[in-house]
């Protein structure tokens, strides 16, 4: 089986992983599901490849990229481990934890995935099309979110086609199941707030910080000031819609949409992205969503609507 031309998306399963793997040995890029949300996956030792990856989401080449393996032992091959990044590792791979680690003399890791950095950042997935994928392929596969940079994370593969266009080739898996992008940490710093809260993180380290907003030099992605925006201005902390605002609603606040009726901020992790795409293709002329709880995932959920709101 191969990617059909007039619409390259297949349904999982064995012969599309085959198809996948054909085109990720032939130097191409591959749409793929992840626990947090699609990717768009390339052979992260081939330069050529990967920098197929920035061109298709139009993305900043010092904006590293994410290194995607299938167990520990194939990441301690690519990077260096201290006593506190294995017990990360131990603790929450396989899942949607990445963690920033210098990289091996002689890896292969383009430095294109690096941005150019002495550091990788890495991770085990736990969906089966990506871990399906790694196996049938052999790769370490460097995947960013499968969506033009800067924009809404791509949760369903409708996503990922309305964002990058007719000729990326998607392996389809249904909706996402976290909805959030992993969690980032370096050493005992959080970089990127994810699925893996602060509490789970210091369960296992004792004592974690958070890193800055939006540093001089971006070492991990996630970064940048303004991301994961939709094409319209977004208001924060709504608690009614003004009269062309499109609002999206969280626990007692309705709205048009809502991330959780019932206040529970995980299914609300889990619909963020969904309901900006919602929301963004709505006639109106901007967005609003409802205050959501800062603790747990709560973080995560604002730290991408703040990136989301910035202009």
């Amino acid at each position: 089986m191969t990617f059909p031309d007039h619409d390259p998306t297949l349904p999982f399963g064995p012969s599309a992983i085959r198809a996948a793997a054909t085109v990720i040995a032939a130097g191409g890029i591959v749409a793929v599901p992840t626990e947090t949300v699609y990717g768009l996956a390339a052979d992260a030792t081939d330069a050529a490849a990967v920098a197929r990856i920035y061109a298709a989401k139009g993305r900043p080449s010092f904006n590293p990229l994410i290194v995607h393996v299938a167990d520990l032992a194939a990441a301690q091959a690519l990077a260096d481990f201290d006593a506190e990044a294995l017990a990360l590792a131990e603790a929450f791979w396989p899942g949607p934890l990445t963690l920033v680690r210098p990289v091996r003399a002689g890896s292969g890791i383009a430095s294109l995935v690096t941005a150019g950095l002495d550091t990788v950042a890495i991770r085990v997935p736990r969906h089966r099309a990506m871990q399906a994928l790694l196996a049938e392929s052999g790769r370490p596969l460097a995947a960013p979110s499968a969506n033009a940079s800067g924009g809404i994370s791509p949760t369903r593969a409708a996503h990922v086609r309305a964002s990058l266009g007719p000729d990326v080739p998607i392996l389809d898996d249904g909706a996402t199941e976290a909805g959030l992008e992993s969690t980032i940490v370096a050493g005992r710093t959080i970089l990127r707030p994810g699925p893996v809260t602060a509490a789970m993180l210091a369960g296992v380290l004792g004592t974690v910080e958070q890193g800055p907003d939006a540093p001089a030099i971006v070492t991990a992605p996630g970064q940048l000031a303004s991301h994961y925006a939709p094409r319209k201005a977004l208001r924060l902390n709504a608690t009614a819609a003004d009269a062309d605002e499109w609002l999206i609603g969280f626990g007692a606040v309705a709205g048009h949409d809502t991330l959780s009726a019932s206040g529970d901020p995980v299914e609300a992790a889990a619909r963020l992205f969904d309901a900006l795409h919602r929301a963004d293709a709505s006639d109106h002329a901007r967005l609003a969503v409802a205050p959501i709880p800062a603790d747990g995932i709560g973080e995560a959920i604002n730290d991408r609507l703040r990136r989301a709101a910035t202009r």
